[in-house]
């Protein structure tokens, strides 16, 4: 079925992302995750946006693992819970505030107190975040608080979508067995209702939605697996790709897919 609001590529929408890249060092990324146990998806990330043209990327880990690393500039700590995990403190939000664009890497472990401090830099942080893994699941249950604030962007699995749906009471449920058509409408509606943005993946495609727009390319035209949309850096380049492009959203997330075809000497 087709619709006006549907758009099928098989490449990016637009090349004007990738052109735009900037030469020179630009903008400051404030990544956030971690916990005691397990730190390398962020310590990786972070590797990642420093190898990029960003001015500045910064770390902010839970103290816990203060004297666990070695000292690398651009790291810095916050206050821990008992487990390990973050807890709530001002100098999260500060972090947030402080930068052009929050990536929210997940590996935060899952206790009320860390929910609680995840949350609240969600809801009040003015600068835009990119939520994924286990983020998603840690502040779901409060999305009402900050579903509406705009500047979201989500790289979610179905079934955190799901979820989300279910918390904010969304009277249409996405389901894991749907054909593409009822996903691809259900996120138009969604995405009309609510000012974020989400990339996900259904039945071997990735979808793009923001603003009622959704876009659909096979996997097969990219780098990826249904494995490695989790598991590497895609979330890393959507935050980059947006951190450049704070006026092209959609066209930055969708583009942020074909980043090893159009990037390989980054």
């Amino acid at each position: 079925m087709n619709a006006d609001y549907w758009i099928k590529a098989a490449d990016p929408i637009t090349e004007d992302i990738f052109w735009n890249i900037p030469e020179q060092k630009t903008g400051v990324m404030q990544v956030i995750g971690g916990n005691s146990n397990n730190f390398s998806t962020e310590i990786r990330n972070t590797e990642f946006l420093n190898s990029l043209n960003l001015k500045e990327v910064r770390l902010l880990l839970p103290d816990a693992l203060r004297g666990k690393i070695p000292p690398v500039p651009g790291i810095t700590f916050a206050p821990s819970t008992e487990s390990g995990s973050f807890d709530k403190d001002m100098i999260l939000k500060t972090a947030a505030n402080d930068a052009d664009l929050t990536f929210l890497s997940g590996d935060f472990s899952k206790n009320a107190k860390t929910e609680i401090a995840i949350a609240d830099v969600v809801k009040n942080t003015t600068s835009r975040i990119v939520l994924t893994r286990d983020t998603i699941d840690l502040v779901t249950p409060d999305a009402n608080d900050f579903i509406e604030k705009g500047g979201l962007i989500f790289v979610a699995t179905m079934a955190q979508l799901q979820k989300l749906f279910r918390s904010v009471m969304y009277p249409k449920m996405i389901l894991l067995s749907s054909p593409i058509f009822p996903v691809v409408e259900t996120l138009h509606k969604f995405t009309l209702s609510y000012p974020v943005t989400i990339l996900t993946f259904h039945q071997d495609k990735i979808i793009v939605a923001k603003d009622g727009t959704v876009i659909t390319t096979p996997i097969g035209h990219t780098s990826y697996t249904p494995l490695s949309l989790w598991a590497g850096t895609l979330a890393s380049k959507v935050a980059a790709l947006n951190l450049w492009n704070p006026n092209k959203t959609l066209e930055a997330t969708h583009s942020a897919i074909f980043w090893d075809q159009r990037n390989r000497n980054l």
